[in-house]
């Protein structure tokens, strides 16, 4: 970011193999900042980790965020000055199946995290990201339950789905450890700024997650066939993936430099109106494609998934300085043109940090 803050930082990221992940690794290296990842192997395949070659750029650790005696070991090595924690387990539907290691990743993986952070003396900032569904969302998916209401950081949190819920333990893990070992009141002691981030929906070139709507878009293009949807009118606070990263330095970077005075919460979630349904993401990424991209509705019943989601963000636009830089109509044409130059076999890395580069010169144009 701006000053060269970044250069020689020694940065502990977790979940560095995930889609967000890579694409903060890759940010990151481009800073110059001296990055250890700590997470499994590529959740993917293909992966934007291992079509990029990331783990030429970082240091990248395999190893399971529930393994705290590993985990600690990782982290006292590396001797981190920032700790920004991503590992997860990401997703809404999974989470249906899986909830037990849901819950042993998204809080006991936090747990651990800020318990070893706790030991460490070089420590001096630690983001914790969670997710906008973090909130007590009463949203259903019938028309009577559509509501508009938009999630500021104090509004009450909550979970439907074992997913949303172990998001929203995570924030009170991080609040109770805020509260109980890195207190601004006592930072002179401690020295450590812990302050959590919650973002829209995120979407980019490189994912290739189950059960996610771009994702399935690409996979079905691909082998042309039509994309199916559910939920077609269920509206999300779509973002591209680097809006909520640029959130997480410009976050990570305040903490370092004036410490408690940014500890707590915060949101990054697009304009108003870039919270769109999804039927209208398809239809744009379809005329973004061109003729041979089409979708179908598919009525069966699926699991609960909140109707309706927007986060107030105003905060950090007016604390942090935090502003969103491509709308999304932008978001959409940097993914088709991201897949197409996947598809075309063509170097991803060059072109990745191609679209770093577009975006950083967007927020230099805008001041930003």
């Amino acid at each position: 970011m701006a000053g060269g803050f970044w250069k020689n930082k020694r940065v502990f990221l977790t979940g560095q193999t995930g889609f967000k992940g890579s694409w903060l690794s890759l940010w990151l290296a481009q800073l110059g900042a001296e990055v250890t990842g700590y997470a499994l192997e590529p959740p993917t395949t293909p992966s934007l980790f291992q079509l990029c070659r990331v783990e030429n750029l970082i240091k990248s650790v395999t190893g399971d965020i529930r393994d705290f005696s590993r985990l600690k070991k990782t982290l006292f090595s590396a001797k981190p000055e920032i700790v920004i924690h991503m590992a997860a387990q990401p997703l809404v539907r999974e989470s249906y199946k899986v909830p037990v290691d849901t819950y042993s990743t998204n809080v006991m993986g936090t747990v651990n995290l800020l318990e070893a952070a706790k030991g460490c003396s070089s420590v001096k900032a630690l983001v914790n990201v969670t997710t906008d569904k973090c909130y007590e969302n009463s949203s259903g998916t019938g028309k009577k339950n559509r509501g508009t209401r938009s999630f500021k950081e104090n509004a009450p949190l909550g979970g439907y789905d074992p997913y949303s819920s172990s998001k929203a333990c995570s924030e009170l893990v991080t609040t109770a450890y805020r509260n109980s070992y890195f207190n601004p009141q006592h930072y002179s002691k401690h020295g450590v700024a812990l302050a959590s981030a919650r973002a829209g929906n995120v979407i980019g070139g490189g994912d290739w997650a189950a059960d996610r709507l771009i994702p399935d878009f690409i996979r079905a293009i691909l082998k042309n066939k039509k994309v199916i949807i559910r939920n077609p009118k269920a509206v999300r606070p779509w973002q591209h993936v680097l809006e909520p990263l640029s959130g997480y330095l410009q976050l990570a970077e305040k903490l370092y430099k004036s410490g408690p005075k940014f500890a707590e919460a915060w949101n990054f979630g697009p304009d108003m109106q870039d919270d769109r349904s999804v039927e209208w993401i398809i239809k744009k990424l379809c005329q973004k494609w061109g003729k041979s991209a089409s979708y179908a509705i598919d009525n069966k019943k699926h699991p609960h998934e909140a109707f309706y989601l927007r986060l107030d963000s105003s905060k950090a636009r007016k604390e942090l300085g935090w502003q969103p830089q491509w709308d999304l109509e932008t978001a959409i044409g940097k993914i088709v043109e991201w897949t197409k130059s996947y598809q075309r076999k063509e170097n991803l890395l060059d072109i990745t940090y191609g679209q770093i580069d577009e975006y950083e010169n967007a927020r230099r144009k805008n001041g930003r």
